[in-house]
């Protein structure tokens, strides 16, 4: 072996240290877009805090099509990319092929749990949130019928209108729960129409407060819920300033904490099973200046009671996906 070719050969082994130390982490976001001010835009919220605090610099990309999950997560791969990290229970089944095609990557997930050594799944006790703020509806109805507004009609959705009928029933067991899904297909997190539409209907049926699991779509509920002078519920992200005065309280969903905290740890974090819930902070609801109106001493301090409760165990609040069946709710 030449000079020249061992000095060739330490410079590269030089180049790929420090491109592993510099290794920048990426950001795929599902379909509904970065700024969907529910679930994607918590996920943004939580990388540009690392961002911010950090100094350092992440990739990202909004999916426009199912096509691009994969080819988002490989490309990001090939390129070095370490950790990435993805919003949403749709890549379950690609990461799952992926992840063993590159072994020296870590990924996390958000929302579905895939058994790989390099994955990082992260998943919420979005039952329990939705349980204190469905008892914040309860109290805060004057009807006695409240609402339920989801996106796609699959399981994650149904437990957050589970815990929500529970809370409900909690607070006022002769209150009305009124369900609807906005769809079956992906299109149902980004159809703000449609999330109108089914607003109007429930309030036609009485509903005088309103929660929203729907991603895009629940920015038209909200919107509606404010025009029709009714209240509503917000998800994911605090979304009390959309609407002031008129937005009861959101469910945090502190998808931006799961990001920030997988970025922070980088290369070689923890994998494995992840749960965040009200005992650990990552499951709350809002109270701010936007909402202090709204909420009465009273109703506050039920719910704290039994967000204390749920943390420490002595309140079990049925968790959908762990048994497909509703107390509170007829689907």
């Amino acid at each position: 072996m030449t000079l020249m070719t061992k000095f060739m050969g330490a410079v590269a082994a030089t180049a790929l240290c420090a491109g592993a130390a510099l290794a920048e982490p990426a950001l795929i976001f599902d379909l509904g877009g970065k700024f969907d001010k529910s679930f994607n835009e918590a996920a943004f919220g939580g990388a540009q805090r690392w961002a911010e605090e950090t100094g350092g610099t992440f990739r990202e990309i909004e999916l426009q099509s199912e096509a691009q999950r994969e080819q988002a997560l490989r490309r990001f791969a090939e390129a070095g990319n370490n950790p990435i990290v993805m919003t949403g229970f749709a890549f379950g089944d690609v990461l799952s092929q992926v992840a063993p095609d590159y072994p020296e990557t870590d990924f996390a997930i958000i929302d579905m749990v895939v058994d790989q050594p390099n994955v990082r799944s992260v998943v919420f006790n979005e039952h329990e949130g939705s349980y204190l703020v469905g008892m914040m509806a309860a109290m805060a109805s004057e009807s006695n019928t409240v609402g339920f507004i989801g996106g796609m009609d699959i399981p994650l959705i149904r437990k957050f209108a589970c815990g929500y009928a529970q809370g409900v029933k909690a607070a006022n067991p002769d209150a009305t729960v009124v369900a609807n899904m906005t769809g079956t297909t992906p299109a149902a997190w980004n159809d703000p129409v449609k999330g109108s539409e089914l607003t109007k209907a429930q309030i036609s049926q009485g509903a005088d407060v309103v929660y929203a699991a729907a991603g895009g779509t629940g920015v038209g509920v909200l919107q509606t819920a404010a025009d029709e002078g009714i209240l509503s519920i917000g998800v994911d992200s605090n979304q009390n300033h959309l609407h002031p005065g008129k937005v009861l309280t959101s469910m945090l969903k502190r998808v931006d904490n799961a990001v920030y905290q997988a970025f922070t740890d980088g290369p070689g974090m923890e994998k494995g099973f992840n749960v965040m819930g009200v005992a650990n902070g990552g499951i709350g609801y809002a109270m701010d200046e936007n909402n202090a109106d709204l909420v009465t001493e009273e109703m506050q301090t039920a719910v704290d009671a039994a967000a204390a409760q749920i943390a420490d165990g002595s309140l079990q609040v049925h968790d959908y996906m762990s048994d497909d069946t509703c107390p509170a709710l007829d689907f």
